[in-house]
């Protein structure tokens, strides 16, 4: 699949993440030429100078809210990556206007950017927060996506040969900030887990699989597509379990309540959008709506909507057996589980 990024330079914004750790490492087992990693995050751009050597890695320090420092890096790459945004749910919710700079403008800006240098085709990283949002992190990556898609329209009508694609997945097995590192810790310091609603479900989909699906947008999608990666989802308490069976040490649970706008369930893909999706195997593609503002032109019978939201409640929901499985086959959690000190 990573035939085209021969030869190939790439920037990925926010590229100290867990995503963008992990798709270095793809990357540099692939003919690619340059790769490029923007962040504003000093000290971990000097880890990855520590820990790789290779010469086709380069670092910039930049922010996407800052146009010009884009301007700058961009231009010269074939591929962009945008993964840089801020992630985390409660903190949106206290601070909404850093999301809206960081995840709706910082996308502007990076959208911006491609459009006025000879960027092949951007690819921006969303996530099931997007569907349905009720809080201020999935508003904001729901209009990254609109803002993403509209430029995308706009560059469609000058025949222009640059592509943007976005790819939408729910939770990444292990990833910076998430629950299962956070659970890890607390069962090895023999500390009560707290457990917002134990029925509580969300999509499991291992960093590999993420990497996947954004090569995929990259060499299959058409310009302004959605990819959805289809995704087996758990109970908050049977991951709890698996990984205190895992580590073989059995600690209390306290079950707090929802965080902060958090969801009981996370959907991926809307009824609106499954309706006109195409089934890909893993994956779902949602085709942008191209019909202008002129509804006259593209008048025809509505249809009902007689498909259902793709959610982490309607999905293969695993079992405990099956959760332990998935955990231990993701190389991923693994070297957390094998690290005794664990970066969350």
């Amino acid at each position: 699949m990573t035939e085209s990024l021969t030869n190939a330079s790439v920037l990925i914004t926010g590229g100290t993440g867990s995503f963008g750790t992990a798709f270095i490492n793809r990357l540099l087992d692939t003919n690619v030429k340059k790769i490029t990693i923007f962040s504003r995050d000093e000290k971990k751009q000097d880890d990855m100078r520590t820990k790789y050597s290779d010469a086709r890695l380069a670092y910039f320090i930049g922010d996407v809210r800052d146009p010009r420092s884009l301007d700058r890096i961009v231009p010269g790459h074939d591929y962009v990556f945008h993964a840089a945004a801020l992630k985390q749910v409660p903190s949106n919710e206290f601070f909404p206007l850093e999301a809206v700079k960081t995840n709706i403008l910082g996308t502007e800006n990076i959208v911006n950017a491609c459009v006025n240098s000879s960027v092949k085709s951007l690819v921006v990283l969303s996530t099931d927060k997007a569907v349905y949002p009720i809080n201020a992190m999935g508003i904001s990556k729901a209009m990254a996506e609109k803002v993403a898609i509209a430029e995308a329209r706009r560059i469609s009508s000058i025949s222009s040969d640059f592509r943007i694609t976005i790819t939408r997945y729910g939770n990444v097995l292990g990833s910076r900030g998430s629950v299962i590192p956070l659970f890890i810790n607390k069962i090895r310091r023999n500390q009560k887990l707290l457990i917002t609603n134990p029925s509580m479900t969300r999509f499991l989909l291992p960093l590999e699989s993420a990497i996947d699906l954004v090569i995929y947008a990259l060499i299959n999608g058409q310009n302004a597509d959605i990819l959805v990666r289809k995704s087996p989802s758990c109970t908050i308490e049977t991951l709890a379990l698996a990984l205190m069976n895992i580590l073989g040490h059995n600690v209390d649970t306290v079950n707090v309540g929802p965080r902060h706008s958090e969801k009981f369930h996370e959907t991926l893909v809307s009824k609106e959008e499954m309706n006109v999706a195409h089934d890909l195997g893993d994956y779902y593609r949602i085709p942008a709506d191209t019909r202008s503002l002129n509804y006259d032109t593209f008048y025809k019978p509505s249809s009902s909507f007689e498909k259902s939201e793709y959610t982490s409640s309607n999905t293969n929901v695993l079992n405990l057996a099956d959760t332990i499985s998935l955990l231990t086959a993701s190389s991923h959690v693994r070297l957390l589980l094998d690290s005794e000190n664990v970066s969350f």
